[in-house]
């Protein structure tokens, strides 16, 4: 129906049906954004549902219809923005006469005060539009509007002049400049986007082919294979360097998380028998809770099961305090040497005892369950009252608070577990913390020490965020390939640098580089080039 009001009639019958037909089309769209709304919630529910089922537990199949679900939701909110009268957040100045809107309070896009930004000046000019006086100048009304710039493909051709000496008649031509890849096109610019859309934003070649080719370069799905395993080789080195540097951390946080790896010994089953589970292996330096010196770091590791022996393997030339879940696979890490000592010391997770009451409190509204959710929850208040402090004040403001807390919570909790049925799940949460007591009071003794294995848990979201847009690695070395490229990429990340621009300058460089002054490139020592 046409917006214009030019063409009506001045016929009431007629203008009254055109009421009747708008207040019908009315009624139609908002029973439909209602419907939306229902739809919306219930889906909200389910994923929260879904999420909780999944929280501390690892099925592919939950995992699967949440992101099914999310992307639902994703799309019901696109059409009910659709839908709504007016942008949600404006920039403009609102005119004198424009009706006043109550809208739901949203946070406003945050934009970088490095991203560049271009002046767009509206003058009125220098005389009265009214009377033709002079114009002077009172003040501006500035506001922003958020634009992007299109990616573009660009050749650089590289021309080495040839000349010749007149006196002596040889030939002079400079050198040609080093490439990320000997003997192939590929820019270190293009190679850290194919790098990061891969292992980053966890778009596949084939899906970055085609956006290639809207771009004007149309590369074979093969070519890009070999520019991809090229890049990772070059980066080589620097990838075996932050490795060093991160294991050699007196404390480090671990955990692992699985992954679909194609079973090639089984190919000939068909796909879904054909389907293994690895395991990728994150390990976690990070000093900033206590103020340490040390830089960020992160270590990913593959492997083909998650067989004890592979993250004793991993963490064999390294020692000190180990954080992690109580995998009995790092067991052997612990044990006492013939002199006593060990090669690390465990220092356990409270947020995972905490999940295990939030479980059985979801699960069944114990008054226990509560209260063990409580006692835990004002550590945590304690925690957040001293991070980013030194270690010793740490250690010192643990001693004087958190250390009554914790032994008031092993004396209630040995309580509750005389009164309490033996084979419930209550009584299991409270015998996982009591049987490693020693490990969960360790962080009192330290202040280098978190209260949780977090860190860890964060570097595995990257991963859990890729299984939503690959189904399986393609193979071991796939896998490792991974584990590698997110090592590089999480690095930069916690390290507050862009990895995209850090890879391509890195790629541009290297070659030229001298393998003694290798460290200026790691991500905590790097300066990009003016």
């Amino acid at each position: 129906m046409s917006d214009s009001a030019d063409g009506l009639t001045d016929d009431p019958t007629v203008l009254k049906a055109v009421i009747a037909a708008l207040q019908a089309e009315n009624a139609r769209m908002s029973a439909t954004l209602q419907a939306h709304e229902q739809l919306v919630q219930a889906l909200r529910l389910r994923i929260a549902k879904l999420q909780k089922q999944a929280f501390g537990k690892s099925s592919e199949k939950i995992e699967r219809e949440i992101a099914q679900l999310e992307l639902a939701l994703e799309d019901l909110l696109v059409a009910a923005a659709e839908q709504r009268d007016g942008p949600i957040e404006n920039d403009e100045p609102a005119a004198a006469d424009a009706p006043v809107v109550e809208a739901k309070p949203r946070r406003r896009p945050r934009v970088s005060d490095a991203t560049p930004r271009e002046r767009r000046e509206f003058d009125p000019g220098t005389c009265c539009p009214d009377c033709g006086g002079d114009l002077r100048v009172v003040g501006e009304d500035v506001s922003e509007l958020l634009d992007l710039v299109a990616a573009q493909m660009k050749v650089i051709q590289i021309a080495r002049v040839k000349k010749s000496c007149r006196r002596c008649e040889q030939m002079v031509q400079p050198a040609a400049p080093s490439r990320p890849i000997p003997g192939s096109m590929a820019g270190p610019g293009l190679l850290a986007q194919i790098l990061v859309s891969k292992f980053d934003d966890h778009l596949p070649l084939y899906r970055q082919h085609e956006i290639y080719a809207r771009m004007g370069a149309d590369i074979p799905d093969s070519t890009l294979l070999d520019w991809c395993g090229g890049a990772m080789k070059v980066l080589a080195p620097v990838i075996e360097r932050i490795e060093t540097e991160v294991m050699a951390a007196p404390i480090l946080h671990a955990d692992d998380t699985p992954i679909r790896v194609l079973d090639r010994s089984r190919r000939d089953r068909g796909l879904g028998k054909g389907i293994k589970q690895g395991r990728v292996w994150a390990y976690v330096s990070d000093q900033r809770p206590w103020a340490g010196t040390a830089p960020p770091g992160v270590v990913y590791r593959f492997s083909p099961d998650r067989k004890g022996e592979h993250p004793q393997r991993h963490l064999r030339d390294s020692s000190g305090i180990l954080q992690a879940d109580a995998y009995a696979g790092f067991n052997p890490l612990y044990a006492p040497r013939a002199d006593g000592s060990s090669q690390f010391r465990e220092a356990a997770c409270w947020a995972h005892l905490r999940r295990d009451f939030h479980d059985v409190w979801e699960a069944t509204t114990s008054e226990i369950a509560r209260e063990a959710l409580d006692r835990i929850g004002k550590l945590y208040d304690a925690e957040r009252e001293i991070a980013g402090q030194p270690a010793e004040l740490r250690k010192a403001a643990r001693g004087q608070h958190s250390r009554p807390m914790v032994d008031a919570f092993k004396v209630w909790a040995e309580a509750q577990l005389l009164r309490i049925p033996g084979k419930g799940d209550l009584a299991k949460a409270f015998r996982y913390g009591l049987s490693r007591w020693p490990s969960f009071e360790l962080f009192l003794e330290d202040g280098r020490i978190g209260i949780d294995n977090n860190p860890a848990e964060r570097a595995m979201r990257p991963i859990g965020i890729g299984r939503k847009n690959w189904l399986f690695a393609g193979s071991d070395s796939g896998g490792e390939t991974l584990a590698r490229a997110m090592t590089l990429i999480e690095t930069a990340k916690m390290n507050g640098l862009d990895p995209q621009a850090w890879l391509a300058d890195v790629l541009d460089r290297i070659h030229d580089h001298k393998i003694n002054r290798l460290d200026e490139l790691l991500p905590w020592n790097w300066k990009a080039e003016v």
